[in-house]
């Protein structure tokens, strides 16, 4: 079956075969973010970016109504083949007002382009005493492959053409974000996570890359992808366990005050 390929607004295009053949792990890693959710019978739960849908799954079968929130069309319907109702929408734009008891994200909100607003469009959607519950990737995050798709670039002659899409903030920083919203902060963690790629360095850069190289043509973008990989075996392929990404990850809880 072949699908289209729509950029969202992150700039980042998402096709569903490479996404789960590649990136499978990102609902695996996801396991200790949903622990923290802890979805109840009832409750009324939003999935930002919820992808093809392998985590909002976890959470419906909590018993939890839920519902997920996604941009891109094709990872959607892969998401409602699992029956999910998923609303294709962009997280910039206003979800609700006070109608969900939790709001949950996985990997979505370092691609967001303005932080603050989602944040503040979440705190509107969540009912008083209601929580956001969110891991993505924090400061440090990826910072060596970030660094030698940079150097890459540069000996390409195309360094003015990178486009990095990816905001990823410390635990100060985004605690502020969230206290100028008007939440309470429950937790937040920055944490060293490396993450093995069954799919390798290039199956990484194919599906995550996209952005840094989407103004250059096919030929150009295989060449820095190739000299991005030389970059990086010495200090990122294990010659026992294969290719380890460097993630670091911030995990937080928020709640939106009683009275707020």
């Amino acid at each position: 079956m072949t699908h289209s390929r729509t950029r969202p607004a992150a700039g980042q295009v998402w096709n569903p075969e490479d996404y789960i053949g590649k990136a499978g792990f990102v609902a695996e890693l996801g396991r200790g973010v949903l622990d923290l959710l802890a979805p109840r019978p009832d409750e009324h739960i939003l999935d930002l970016g919820c992808g093809d849908g392998a985590l909002t799954q976890r959470i419906a079968a909590a018993s939890a109504v839920v519902t997920g929130l996604e941009p891109s069309a094709e990872l959607a319907a892969v998401a409602r083949q699992r029956g999910l109702r998923v609303i294709e929408g962009d997280a910039h734009d206003p979800f609700g007002q006070v109608q969900y008891d939790a709001i949950f994200s996985n990997a979505m909100f370092h691609w967001l382009r303005d932080p603050q607003q989602v944040i503040r469009n979440a705190f509107a959607a969540l009912r008083p005493g209601g929580r956001l519950v969110v891991e993505q990737g924090g400061f440090g995050n990826v910072a060596a492959v970030t660094t030698a798709l940079r150097a890459a670039m540069e000996a390409a002659g195309c360094a003015d053409q990178a486009r990095n899409p990816w905001d990823f903030p410390s635990p100060t920083t985004q605690r502020k974000r969230l206290e100028t919203a008007g939440f309470q902060v429950e937790e937040i963690i920055l944490f060293s996570r490396p993450t093995p790629l069954e799919a390798g360095m290039r199956g990484w850069l194919d599906t995550f890359a996209g952005a840094f190289l989407q103004d250059l043509p096919g030929d150009v973008q295989h060449v820095i992808k190739t000299d991005t990989e030389r970059r990086l075996t010495s200090s990122l392929l294990d010659p026992e366990e294969g290719w380890i990404a460097d993630y670091v990850r911030l995990r937080f809880h928020a709640v939106r005050p009683a009275d707020g």
